[in-house]
């Protein structure tokens, strides 16, 4: 057993005896595998250990770690959790060469692989063997390099790391011109001819086989939805194979908002981050900026939230969740056509979570609220008193009179029972989570399984449907906003005084090299945020593990099979946003 971990061995001795050589080491917690025994490991902790959830999948290039130039340049790391067993999680991490970067796929064991793995080919040019559809996810076929990467500069670069230096520091203006290489800044990849280049075809037949189909003989079409579509929900394009308006394959072109968010957040410092996460879903600010300054301030175990800080944290998460979900289920029914009704309850209530959020922030949307130790601007009593009539007498008046008017309603019914069906099994595998996961009956939130800040305080239910299906989804949401009206009740009735901050941090937080990944429960799923610090101001990688972006793994699935109408309300029914996907 020479090089593997002793906390390796103790944890599984008797693997460990049959494949001593496939942990060689550990790092900050996280177990390095070697690559031709990675998948092997992945198997392992799937089939023998009950690691059946896949979280997160995300590039490093070590280049420039000061703590690890002795090292492989690239790596790739994997953090699995149990759904039976809630926050017991292992994290491992496999290594490939500056020069030939490979590494095994895990797809066949982990579908939900699929699309992080290929955006790890895109933004770092890691190569994936086996992986079944490699290909760019986020940038065209036609772009040259990989910008992730940490030697990679684009046109009009300035420096590595905000705070830049004055651009002009001899006290005149230089012109564009003379300092970078506009007009000769597009290249293309080796032996990519721009004149002659196709999209390539990336419709292929997913599921079951229509060939037997007796009595409408008709041609197979592909149809593009989007991008420019109302109903994709931004601008995202759905190749959709159908034989008559049944569907029979359909995949997903993505990355047209992509900026690379997280090469951007790379360069800014810890704090600067911190308004550049409203902008992931921007219906959701509040807890896009709880769970990073949570990742952060595991990093910082010196960091202290007081406790108003903490209560005010979890009061800002379940509005925007109950605000979200009122919102989702709006969109939804706007999807099916009931174009106003059901359309108002959302909108309305989410109007006035919005006024709370612009009086506590200064934002409506783009909030900017959390801090490192604590919260911006602390709330009046004024605030508290309009946030308990809102919690105790809007809220559930709305989602009473919005089921009134759709949990049995035979149009709601007929349209979403026995649609767009995701079985348990299939909702891991694709490393699908929040309502999608739970509305197949898998009993998994972070709130319970992981209790981060102070959700363990308080008494609200684990809400689960066994449907499967866009109405089983639809209830999740109803009930859920339920709940966080019933947590917010709590958390406003023992909300404490005191300071929102703790001990005042510099604007340049220094942090020691380490590695974090923390994940909260948002109102669309798993957020999680893998962060690797190297002893500079600067994040050396930040990742966002956005659940818009893994939940869209399972459409395919879930749509195939059904009515081209169909799709768009299972689309509808995983609740996405662009900004989200695409980063």
């Amino acid at each position: 057993m020479s090089g593997t971990p002793e906390a390796v061995v103790k944890k599984f001795p008797h693997w460990i005896e049959k494949m001593s050589e496939a942990i060689v080491g550990e790092e900050d917690g996280v177990w390095i595998v070697k690559p031709n025994a990675l998948r092997a490991v992945a198997k392992y902790l799937k089939e023998k250990k009950g690691y059946d959830f896949l979280a997160n999948v995300a590039g490093v290039d070590n280049l420039l770690h000061p703590n690890r130039k002795e090292v492989d340049r690239f790596e790739v790391v994997y953090h699995f959790y149990s759904t039976e067993r809630g926050g017991d999680y292992i994290a491992i991490k496999a290594r490939a060469n500056a020069e030939n970067p490979v590494l095994p796929s895990l797809v066949p064991i982990f579908p939900t692989a699929d699309f992080q793995e290929r955006e790890i080919w895109d933004l770092y040019g890691i190569k994936f063997t086996g992986h079944p559809n490699l290909r760019r996810i986020l940038l065209w076929d036609g772009f040259f390099g990989h910008p992730m990467r940490k030697d990679y500069h684009e046109a009009y670069y300035e420096e590595e790391h905000r705070p830049y230096n004055s651009r002009y520091p001899e006290g005149h203006y230089v012109s564009q011109e003379d300092r970078t290489p506009w007009k000769n800044n597009l290249v293309f990849p080796n032996a990519f001819d721009p004149e002659h280049w196709q999209a390539p075809e990336i419709y292929y037949e997913v599921g079951q086989d229509f060939k037997n189909i007796e009595k409408l003989k008709t041609d197979r079409i592909v149809v593009n939805i989007g991008p420019q579509h109302p109903s994709t929900h931004g601008v995202l394009r759905m190749i959709v194979g159908l034989e008559g308006e049944t569907v029979t394959g359909l995949e997903l072109e993505l990355g047209y908002l992509h900026r690379n968010h997280e090469k951007i957040g790379e360069r800014n410092t810890y704090l600067m981050n911190i308004p550049f996460t409203d902008r992931l879903d921007y219906i959701t600010s509040m807890t896009n900026n709880f769970g990073y300054v949570l990742a952060v301030e595991k990093l910082m175990p010196k960091v202290v939230v007081p406790e108003r800080a903490e209560y005010l944290r979890v009061i800002m998460a379940e509005l925007t969740r109950a605000m979200n979900h009122l919102f989702a289920i709006g969109f939804l029914l706007n999807d099916m056509g009931a174009f106003y009704t059901p359309s108002l309850y959302a909108i309305e209530e989410r109007e006035l979570i919005l006024d709370l959020f612009e009086m506590a922030s200064g934002s409506r949307m783009m909030c900017n609220y959390m801090r490192f130790g604590g919260v911006a601007h602390d709330v009046d009593e004024n605030w508290v008193k309009l946030a308990i009539e809102l919690v105790h007498n809007r809220l559930p008046r709305a989602l009473d009179e919005m089921e009134a008017l759709l949990t049995t309603n035979e149009i709601m019914l007929a349209r979403t029972k026995n649609v767009g069906y995701l079985s348990p099994k299939d909702a891991i595998a694709y490393g699908t989570s929040g309502p999608v996961l739970r509305g197949s009956g898998v009993p998994y939130d972070i709130r319970k399984a992981e209790p981060y800040s102070i959700y363990d305080r308080f008494d609200f239910d684990l809400i689960t449907e066994e449907g499967g299906d866009v109405y089983a989804r639809y209830m999740m949401r109803i009930r859920e906003a339920r709940e966080s009206v019933r947590i917010l009740k709590q958390a406003l009735r023992d909300l404490p005084g005191g300071p929102v901050m703790g001990k005042p941090l510099p604007y340049m937080v220094k942090i020691p090299a380490n590695e974090a990944y923390t994940h909260i429960e948002a109102p669309k799923g798993e957020l999680g945020f893998y962060i690797v610090s190297d002893g500079t101001p600067n994040p050396y990688r930040y990742h966002v593990r956005a659940p818009s972006f893994v939940n869209l793994n399972s459409l395919a699935t879930m749509a195939v099979g059904h009515k081209i109408a169909d799709a768009i309300i299972i689309l509808g029914s995983i609740d996405i946003v662009l900004g989200e996907v695409d980063r």
